[in-house]
This record gives structure tokens, C-alpha cells and sequence, in this order.
């Protein structure tokens, strides 16, 4: 081995991508994408590091064609362009690497893998040693004696050896096995029909690709499946592999001004550096840069106006605990502590089956442990016994006066509860923290929240699992490994508590949205989630063999209609017959030009044309078959006989939960099929299901906000306000309002809440645009407090770019000021919508968290099983039915003091549709 350091050279291109797809999307605060830039400058400085007196160059390719291009005019022509959200970041990169003193080659007509070629080659050519950074494979081809690859995103190095070993060939070979089988990346078309286990047993059995086609029966013999027909799909194929090498092969003999031996790692622009980080908000990194003693006020502060702390960097000391003297330890250390981070590990992401494989904590920053309970692959080490552990930590857990933070603790919970721990003292959760500072951001995901407000890009899952198929569940995962990343866990939840605090705390209203709605209302979550719905998986079966009987014969009529037949599910076939052979006019194209075939046009032609009507009944049915009906019974708990969906409370910007496996949120009530879906939700013997409903709420919250007099009037005299609203807008005594006449000042009440334009409540009433421009002047002409609600919220939110609720939750507007207007003019819709969605959505939220507490307080044979909309299902003993229903009615009715009542309608049945 040479003393001398090894010459690295960087992939950028695949940098790039690779830290684009690994990284979660991030944006800085003026909405500007950044996750792709951090992704790609952690991994420089990671290199940086581990090749402290390197020189290193990063290289790029260059925009254009290359002469790959001339010798198949369809190489990569099947890669979709840069997506919107990289193209932005790609030039700020280059300007951090530029600062950073490495120098940036992009050379025209080639691409940056022949560029690292040529030069890999000349230094190796003079036994200078090598490191290629990247995630390519086709780089393989380059390593020797002197050449080596890593990959900083996932920590492997391949020498020669290492190449034989994940291949099963030696580096040359990597140019005949691509050949083989092509790449689809690149569109290097390979053999047709030659994957990745035959091009090795091809190359592992005769070599490359010369010595194939110099004795193709040869092949025959190999045994791999398909080896006696793979000759003649050889030669039939012969000049498109000889071409497929051609373009995988890197070029080592690119005309450059630079040598190897002239890269050299220059002094950082550090005063560049630090304008840069701070106009992309990368808070850790312009500390160190302030602390390193570069000058502030020398570099220009893209966002003066932000206040947050810079991030601190963390030395770690984590620790693996497999005797009882170290849990001790820490049991005593966790009970001293006034609030300690806590999160499981377990067998499975769905909480009512998971078992616990282990358990991690930390106390400070950058102190955490981990605790290995369930690691059963072969080979696994000595760990503590999972019961007698669990019932060490039980008093603990189950202590109300010892706070825990964690990040989505209602899904631990629910897992403890497994083992027969109650998880109480859940102080803090990261993900609601997030949530409520700001309800739009794209994700509060761990990882997410730590590369963003902490500069930390956590060990991800898949790194320690792998990927598809092949990942490995928690207990199959070594000790090894999964030890400092469930220890980082913990650390990481704790630090974020600790960014994420003092910002809350600093709100009133936040604070007090977070402490009095959401964190008392993660272990009624919990509760509901455990307590499931019962579903009659025969009635739904019956149901789905009637769906499938309609669907077949809409397929026949729609076949006789078109007058052939055809694939309903195609887009493609479907346009044709649409706008080809019956050529109905084009409302919408796609983005590729072609006339669209989705939902909202469809649903315009089916006012005139009998086949879309009848395509989207298809649709409609199809999608409650495949999503309900047939699948509802396959998600039946086998220890527990009913349906548990997962609640989410950090999803929807307006506060409003969300369900998913089943989403209950989404089945129609409007359709008989979708109110037999909903009759398939039972109550078991001795029991019936109240369903209790909040009426009209947000045109309550709407009259309350304006406090017009006229719609103030019409709640307080328990008016049917359709029918007033009629009377108004169209001029007619309330006994004079026609059916149709409701129906439309329906529409317009809805509507206008939710900032419908005259053009939308056309086409919703279907009348011309100036008639709904009408409906909308007489409308306010008659509720002026609406019009001066909606023009001062507007106001209020063009001004300090948010909206808040009644209780104080904040819906921030990123695009209220954009000049593009229509995002300027949808933010706007959102800020008149927002506040009375929210102001809804804390109502029942606080009305969950009473209901529950009267519930386990008075002991009632009685529990929530699902939250959909506005309303409350539970499931109540019959002889308690009285006694549930007008305390449920009593909590939801007085769960916000408002100008108007707050009317609550409750249902009982045998389902959950005739309770509703």
C-alpha cells in the first residue's frame, strides 16, 4: 500500500439522484427545494472525513448529447425528464462545491463516468491509487489494483475482491454483463430474455462476451433454466449485444486539459459558504462555520427575519444493554430523569400484531441506549429475557407522573398494551409538535424532522434491512445494527423535543392546541384503534358476488354502446373509442397532449353522453368492491374478530384525523352501495351502534366568525338554512321555496364557504356563469357579515401568511402572496375555508376526548369504534342506550361555546347505517 493519499473522484450526477430519491422532499422557508442539495453536500463532507488529505474533484455530466447518442439515437431516451423539483437545486450545489474549494469538471459530448474513466486510467497507469465515489454499477468495470469504489450512501467498498464476490465475476467482466442484460436506466437494450441470473451463469460458466459467441452450443450445457433455447436468442441477438457493450463501456480516453496528478483540493470561500448555507437553512453547518470565526456580517443572510436557534452539533455515546446490571442502570437513571425519550422496536409496522424486539431510550443528547429483547436469526447473541424485562420497566411505563416524549408514541402504546403494559405519562410527541408548529409541512416523519431542524440525516430502515421483497423484519436484523439505529431513534426524538419546545411554548395558542387537544387525544386514538369495528364479512362477500354480477353486465352494455370491445381500465383504448370513433369533445388533455380520460371529465360527458355515465357507475362500483367489499373481510383480526383501522393526526393541514387500512373517511353516503357498506359495520349481540353527528357545523362556525344577522337568525330560530338562504337569494316567502330552489342555495352556501368562484358554482348548479355570478351578489347582498368575513380574513392572511382557527391552530399560506395567480387566488380560498374546517375538526377532536373520559370514568359498557367526518359511532350494551346517548349528545353540543347552537343528531340501529 502506498503511502501517499488516494486520488477520489465524485460521481456528482449520481449524487445527485441517488440523494434526491434516498432523502424526504425539503424546503427552505421561502419554499425553495433543498433536500437534494443537503443530501449531496452530507455525503461530500462525509468523504471529506474518511480522506481527510485527499485531493478530490467532483464531476458531473454536462447538458446535451454525447456520442453514446449517435451510436443508438435511443440511449436513455426512456429516463423521464429532471424532475421540477431537482432541476432548481442542481446549480446551488454546484456552487457550495465550488466554495468548498474542490474542483468541478463537466465536459462536454461525454458523460461524467468517461471523465472518471480517463482519469482513472491514467493514474492507475502510473500506480497512483484510486477511489471512485458513487452508487453505479457499470463503475465496477474500472476497478484494479489501484482503483477502488465507495459508496457514501451506504457505507460498502468494493476492491477487486469485493467486485468477484457481490458479482461473481472479475471487474472487466461488468461491461459483458451489462451487454447481457442491458440497462433500463440507461435503455442499453441487452439480450431479450437475459436477466441478471442468466448473464452471470453465461459469464460464470464461459466468460465474456467474445468467448460466448465463439462457441454458442457451449450454452446448452450450462443448466441454467432456458440454456437449451438461450443459443438461438444468442445469435439472433448478436449485433444488439456487441452494441449494448459498445455503449456500456466507459471511455478512458477522453481529451482533458486536467491530469490527475494537477487536482487539488483548493482553500474554502467560507464567507461564500456561509451565504449559501443560510439561504438554504443549514443551521448546523453555518454554526460551525460561525464558530470557526467567519465573519457574519461578511456573508449575506438570505432570512433575516428567522429567529430559530441554530442547530448544535452531538457527539453520541450509545449504548447496547444485555446484562441486568446495565439495565438497572438505566432503570435508575430513566426513573431520575424528569423526561426521557422512549420507543419501541418491533416484528411489525401494524400495532394490534406487533411484538416488541427490543426497547431504547436517552435521557440527554447524544446518551441513549438500546435494549435487545426479540433478535432471533441465527447466530443471534445472548439477550435479556423480553418478560422479565417488560416487568421491570411496567411501573415505570405505567407511571402517569413520569413523562415520556416520543415521536408517534399512540403507536407504542397500542404495542405495550400487546405485552400488557398501559403506556401513561405521555408528556410530548415530536411528530404532533411538528404538526402543530406548522400543519403544512410535506412530512413529520423522524427522519424528515431531523434533517431539517437538526442537520441529521438518520440511519434509515432500509440501510439496515434492505429493500422489497428481501427486507428483513426488526428481529431478523443483527444486534449490530440495529442497536445504534433504535439508540438514534431515541436520541434523535429527544433533541427534536428540545428544538421543537421552547418554539411551542413561545405561542400560547400553539401551546395550548398542542397540551389541551392533541396529546390528550393520542391515547384516545389508541383506545379507539384497539377497539375496532365489527364487520359482517358474510354480508360483505354477498355484497361483493352482486357487484361483480352489475360490473360485468356494465362491461357488456359498454362493449355494445362502443360497438366493440374494449379494456374499461384503459386509458389508452378508452380515448380512443371516446374521442376517436365517437368523437365527443375533448374538455381536458394530459400533460402529453392527449385528450384526458379522468374522473372530472368523464363526469362532465356523462351530462350528455350515455357511455362516460355509464364508464363512471363502473368506476364508482369497481373501486367499492376492490377497496371494501372484498377487501374488508381479508382485514378481519384474527385474535380479535373485527376491523382496526390506524387514525393519523398529523396528516391533513386544516387538523382534520385521517384513516387508513381501511380509510373509513372515503365510503360514500349519498349511494345505496355505499349505505350497504356501511350496514356491514354491526354491533355484537346485547349491543347497538349510536351514531352521533355534528349538523352543519362549518355554516355554524361561518356564522359565528361573521356574525351576519341574517345566518345568526337563521340557526338561532333552528331555521332549515338551505331553505332560508333559498328564501333570500331568490326572493320567495320560506312556505314558496321549491325543492330545486334549496338545492341550489345548498350548493351556493357550501360553495362560498369553501371560496367557490362564480365559474365552479356554475358548473356544480350547471347554469352559465353570469347567473351563478348572480346567485353569489344576491347572496351577499343578503349575508354582508360573509362578504366582510371573507375580504378580512384575505386581508389577514395576504398579511401575516396564516389563518388560525377558534382555538388558535395555524394554517400557514406559503403561496397567499405568489404572484402566479392562480396558486395566489387558491391559497386565498384556503384561507376563507381553513379556519372553519379547522375550527370543526378541534370541535370533535374535543368532543372524542370528553366522550372517552366520561366513558372510563363512569365505567359504561360503551366504546368509540370510529371517527368518520363530524361523527362518533360507538358501540353501546342495550340497556345503557339512554344513558349513552344524551351524554354523548350533552358532550358534542357544549365542546365549543359558539354564537349559534351546536346541534348534535344521534342515531341508534342494529348498523352503523340505520344508527346514522
Amino acid at each position: 500500500m502506498t503511502q501517499t493519499p488516494p486520488l477520489v473522484l465524485v460521481d456528482g450526477s449520481s449524487y445527485l439522484y441517488r440523494a434526491y430519491h434516498a432523502l424526504p422532499p425539503l424546503n427552505n422557508a421561502r419554499g425553495e427545494p433543498t433536500g437534494a442539495v443537503k443530501g449531496v453536500i452530507s455525503m461530500l463532507r462525509r468523504l471529506l472525513k474518511d480522506y481527510p488529505n485527499s485531493p478530490v474533484a467532483v464531476i458531473f455530466d454536462a447538458k446535451g448529447k454525447t456520442f453514446r447518442d449517435e451510436l443508438f439515437a435511443e440511449y436513455k431516451s426512456q429516463r423521464p425528464p429532471m424532475p421540477d423539483d431537482l432541476r432548481p437545486q442542481v446549480e446551488p450545489i454546484k456552487e457550495i462545491v465550488r466554495a468548498m474549494g474542490l474542483p468541478l469538471l463537466v465536459i462536454d459530448g461525454v458523460e461524467a463516468d468517461d471523465v472518471i474513466g480517463t482519469l482513472a486510467r491514467q493514474a492507475s497507469e502510473k500506480g497512483r491509487s484510486m477511489v471512485v465515489s458513487t452508487g453505479d454499477k457499470d463503475m465496477a468495470q474500472l476497478v484494479n489494483d489501484h482503483i477502488s469504489l465507495v459508496n457514501t450512501m451506504n457505507g460498502t467498498y468494493l476492491d477487486e475482491a469485493g467486485v468477484r464476490e457481490k458479482y461473481g465475476f472479475a471487474p472487466p467482466l461488468m461491461i459483458d454483463y451489462l451487454a447481457l442484460m442491458g440497462d433500463k436506466s440507461d435503455n442499453i437494450p441487452g439480450v431479450p430474455g437475459v436477466g441478471e441470473k442468466t448473464a452471470r451463469a453465461l459469464i460464470e460458466g464461459l466468460g465474456g462476451l467474445d468467448t460466448i459467441y465463439a462457441d454458442l452450443e457451449a450454452v446448452r450445457e450450462l443448466g441454467f433454466r432456458g440454456a437449451r433455447k438461450m443459443p438461438e436468442k444468442l445469435e439472433e441477438h448478436r449485433d444488439q449485444a456487441y452494441l449494448s457493450r459498445e455503449l456500456a463501456t466507459i471511455k478512458t480516453d477522453v481529451e482533458l486539459d486536467l491530469r490527475p496528478e494537477d487536482i487539488k483540493v483548493g482553500e474554502p470561500d467560507n464567507e461564500q459558504l456561509l451565504a449559501l448555507f443560510r439561504e438554504l437553512e443549514f443551521k448546523t453547518w453555518a454554526a460551525e462555520l460561525e464558530e470557526k470565526g467567519v465573519d457574519p456580517a461578511a456573508a449575506t443572510d438570505a432570512n433575516p427575519g428567522s429567529d430559530q436557534a441554530p442547530a448544535v452539533v452531538v457527539d453520541t455515546d450509545y449504548e447496547t444493554v444485555t446484562d441486568q446490571k446495565r439495565l438497572e442502570h438505566w432503570l435508575k437513571q430513566l426513573k431520575q430523569s424528569e423526561l426521557f425519550a422512549f420507543d419501541t422496536e418491533t416484528t411489525s409496522l401494524h400495532a394490534m400484531e406487533a411484538q416488541i424486539v427490543g426497547l431504547s431510550f436517552a435521557v440527554e443528547p447524544g446518551q441513549a441506549a438500546y435494549v435487545p429483547l426479540g433478535h432471533d436469526y441465527m447466530g443471534a447473541p445472548e439477550q435479556l429475557d423480553r418478560d422479565e424485562v417488560l416487568a421491570q420497566m411496567k411501573p415505570l411505563l405505567e407511571d402517569p407522573k413520569q413523562a415520556k416524549v416520543g415521536q408517534n408514541l399512540k403507536y407504542d402504546r397500542n404495542v405495550l398494551r400487546n405485552h400488557g403494559i398501559d403506556l401513561q405519562g405521555i408528556a410530548y410527541d415530536t411528530m404532533l409538535e411538528s404538526y402543530v408548529l406548522n400543519s403544512t409541512a410535506n412530512r413529520h416523519d423522524m427522519d424528515t424532522l431531523a434533517l431539517k431542524y437538526l442537520d441529521h440525516r438518520c440511519t434509515s430502515f432500509e440501510e439496515i434491512a434492505g429493500k422489497g421483497a428481501k427486507q428483513l423484519r426488526f428481529n431478523q436484523i443483527a444486534v449490530e445494527q440495529a442497536a445504534p439505529y433504535a439508540a438514534e431513534d431515541a436520541d434523535i426524538t429527544l433533541r427534536l423535543h428540545r428544538h421543537f419546545w421552547p418554539e411551542l411554548s413561545a405561542t400560547q395558542s400553539l401551546k395550548q392546541v398542542f397540551t389541551d387537544l392533541e396529546m390528550p387525544l393520542v391515547p384516545v386514538l389508541a383506545n379507539i384503534e384497539r377497539n375496532g369495528a365489527l364487520v359482517d364479512a358474510k354480508r360483505l362477500g354477498e355484497h361483493s358476488q352482486e357487484l361483480g354480477t352489475r360490473l360485468a353486465q356494465l362491461e357488456q352494455e359498454a362493449h355494445e354502446i362502443a360497438g366493440r370491445a374494449f379494456n374499461l381500465g384503459s386509458p389508452k383504448q378508452l380515448g380512443e373509442i371516446l374521442f376517436e370513433e365517437q368523437q365527443l369533445p375533448v374538455v381536458k388533455k394530459t400533460p402529453k397532449g392527449a385528450p384526458s380520460t379522468s374522473e372530472e371529465v368523464l363526469q362532465e360527458l356523462a351530462l350528455d353522453y350515455p357511455l362516460p355515465k355509464l364508464l363512471m357507475e363502473y368506476r364508482g362500483l369497481s373501486k367499492l368492491k376492490s377497496t371494501y367489499t372484498d377487501k374488508l373481510p381479508q382485514m378481519i383480526n384474527p385474535a380479535t374478530g373485527r376491523i382496526h383501522t390506524s387514525y393519523h393526526q398529523a396528516v391533513t393541514a386544516t387538523g382534520r384525523l385521517s384513516s387508513s387500512d381501511p380509510n373509513l373517511q372515503n365510503i360514500p353516503i349519498r349511494t345505496e352501495e355505499g349505505r350497504r357498506i356501511r350496514q356491514a359495520f354491526i354491533a355484537p349481540e346485547g349491543y347497538k351502534v349510536v351514531a352521533a353527528d355534528y349538523s352543519q357545523i362549518e355554516l355554524r362556525i361561518m356564522a359565528h366568525l361573521s356574525e351576519d344577522a341574517g345566518l345568526l337568525r337563521a340557526f338561532e330560530h333552528n331555521l332549515d338554512v338551505h331553505k332560508a338562504t333559498a328564501a333570500e337569494v331568490f326572493g320567495v316567502a320560506l312556505d314558496d321555496v321549491s325543492p330545486e330552489m334549496r338545492r341550489r342555495a345548498k350548493a351556493i352556501n357550501f360553495g362560498l364557504i369553501y371560496g367557490m368562484s362564480a365559474f365552479g358554482l356554475a358548473k356544480q348548479l350547471h347554469v352559465g356563469r353570469q347567473e351563478a355570478q348572480e346567485y353569489i351578489d344576491r347572496y351577499f347582498e343578503r349575508y354582508p357579515g360573509v362578504q366582510r368575513y371573507m375580504d378580512n380574513i384575505r386581508a389577514h392572511a395576504h398579511d401575516k401568511g396564516y389563518v388560525e382557527t377558534l382555538r388558535g391552530r395555524r394554517l400557514y399560506l406559503p403561496e397567499i402572496n405568489a404572484r402566479n395567480g392562480n396558486l395566489r387566488q387558491g391559497a386565498e380560498r384556503t384561507a376563507i375555508n381553513a379556519p372553519m374546517q379547522g375550527t370543526a375538526a378541534d370541535i370533535i377532536k374535543t368532543a372524542m376526548i370528553e366522550v372517552d373520559r366520561w366513558l372510563l370514568a363512569e365505567k359504561l359498557d360503551a366504546r368509540i369504534m370510529m371517527q368518520v367526518h363530524d361523527e362518533l359511532v360507538l358501540e353501546v350494551a342495550e340497556d345503557q342506550l339512554k344513558a349513552v346517548q344524551e351524554g354523548v349528545i350533552e358532550r358534542m353540543s357544549r365542546a365549543e361555546s359558539l354564537k349559534v347552537p351546536l346541534l348534535v343528531e344521534a342515531g341508534v340501529g342494529e348498523n352503523w347505517d340505520q344508527a346514522h
